[in-house]
């Protein structure tokens, strides 16, 4: 079996020109945040392109420049030269309504000596009598110049047929002489779909060091790192094989208070990190180790559970909570309280590590294994009907309108083959399924638990009326 080479595609440029704006448009769906206030996109992000004739990978990266060179400018410089270092093309993104500016002419010097074909995106020409305004940037002396309007999708097919002219052809190459080909192409997120590859999303409050955790995984500074809360604006895919077996780690923007959101990008990137929830196989919940679970966090573990996801947990800064003597007694003791505040996930492995130091990561993909097994699990038909009548025996269920709710017959649901970690779920034949309480179902949940205890799975409990038609079925699911 063969496959075309990966062709990369950078965007730079400053702040604020409309590089995710145009990444969106080449992507095809919105997946960068676009926002008015400048320097929004901080993290690398990538997407696939098939609007031409053969498809390319396209890159985000963070604003170049601007006042005052901090840390984080520096980090998101950083970020966008690695992403112009792998890119076969680069597209330089001007503004024209601001019109040539000394960052502009800085960077354009700059892209020169990388050697790399770059194509000038004259942007924000809404207009054709706005064309005139690309005049001026003539003088940054780039062949290939083109006009677009990202936020009006004006000109993008233009922008689209010269790239297809200055990228190299996509030479056919085997996977089998390259088995990281078909990796490299799971930066796009529609490779959530695959159910080889689950996809992991740290989620958590901001500054609780969920891009450090990723990078410890990586060994590498592939996201940013500041000490900054919100630094992680967009969910950022990234592929990674460990001993063999390949993951989409989901890097997320955190989650704060809704009354303690600075401003409304804020808002967009906890909405974003929500819809991550719901779109990823399973969840890793970052606590701090040093302070334990506070109401935020045990908010973030809500959307965790109403979403039905598989769920983990990763107590990090252990190398600032960590005693000098008896550390097993003082790992259980936190865990311990951890559990006592999110009780409402109690089959979520918790892990003890540290970003930082790397201690204890390798104990996250133990966990992740764990969690695979039990997805693999299956409760025999006869073994379900014998423990869930000696549970309706032991604890009968209690009276809803003067009536009982009566079992006739369980079993389990096949496993659902397009998801790496399919959720069990059981079916219920019963006398009324609004007879079972959310108290009963939790009751009947944990004595399923007692003989196979599907670490780290929610479990379904859905109803039907006994003879009723499998297509016309009334469903409970636990909120």
């Amino acid at each position: 079996m063969s496959g075309a080479r990966d062709r990369n595609v950078a965007i730079v440029g400053r702040p604020n020109v409309g590089k995710s704006a145009l990444f969106n448009r080449l992507a095809g769906r919105n997946i960068a945040i676009v926002h008015g206030q400048p320097g929004i996109t901080r993290d690398r992000v990538s997407a696939t392109c098939k609007r031409g004739t053969e498809p390319f990978t396209v890159w985000d990266t963070g604003g170049i420049g601007g006042a005052g060179e901090t840390q984080l400018l520096r980090d998101v410089r950083s970020a966008a030269n690695v992403a112009m270092q792998e890119a076969d093309l680069i597209l330089f993104i001007v503004d024209a309504q601001d019109g040539l500016t000394p960052i502009d002419e800085e960077l354009a010097r700059f892209l020169r000596r990388s050697r790399r074909p770059v194509i000038l995106v004259v942007n924000k020409i809404d207009h054709p009598k706005h064309e005139d305004l690309a005049a001026e940037f003539s003088r940054l002396g780039f062949e290939s110049v083109v006009t677009a309007s990202a936020a009006h999708g004006r000109g993008i097919s233009s922008v689209v047929e010269i790239i297809e002219d200055q990228l190299p052809s996509p030479a056919v190459e085997s996977e089998v002489d390259n088995p990281e080909l078909e990796l490299s192409k799971q930066n796009d997120s529609s490779s959530l779909k695959s159910k080889h590859f689950p996809a992991l999303a740290i989620v958590g409050r901001p500054n609780l060091g969920k891009s450090s955790l990723i990078n410890s995984i990586l060994q590498d500074r592939r996201t940013i790192v500041s000490d900054l809360p919100g630094t992680t604006r967009d969910a950022v895919d990234i592929s990674y094989e460990r001993s063999g077996e390949k993951f989409i780690l989901i890097d997320t923007a955190g989650i704060r208070a809704r009354s303690k959101h600075s401003s409304s990008v804020e808002v967009f990137s906890v909405m974003r990190t929500e819809r991550t929830i719901r779109r990823a196989h399973l969840c890793g919940l970052v606590v701090d180790a040093t302070s334990g679970v506070t109401s935020q966090d045990q908010k973030i573990a809500t959307l965790m559970q109403k979403a039905h996801k598989p769920s983990l947990i990763v107590l990090n800064k252990w190398d600032l909570a960590k005693p000098r003597r008896h550390t097993k007694v003082a790992i259980a003791a936190l865990i311990s309280q951890v559990r006592e505040r999110l009780f409402f996930l109690p089959f979520a492995p918790a892990v003890v590590a540290s970003a930082l130091t790397g201690e204890n990561i390798e104990h996250l993909f133990s966990a992740i294994r764990s969690v695979q097994r039990a997805a693999r699990d299956h409760l025999g038909t006869g073994v379900l009907n014998r423990l869930l009548r000696a549970a309706f025996a032991a604890s009968p269920p209690p009276m809803v309108r003067n009536k009982r709710l009566k079992l006739f017959y369980a079993t389990q649901v096949g496993a659902n083959i397009d998801s790496p970690l399919p959720t069990p779920e059981f079916i219920l034949f019963v006398n009324d399924p609004k007879l079972l309480s959310e108290t009963y179902a939790r009751y009947l949940e944990g004595q399923i638990r007692e003989t196979k205890s599907f670490t780290g799975l929610p479990i379904l409990l859905n109803c039907r009326a006994r003879g009723e038609n499998v297509a016309r079925a009334s469903r409970l699911r636990l909120k």
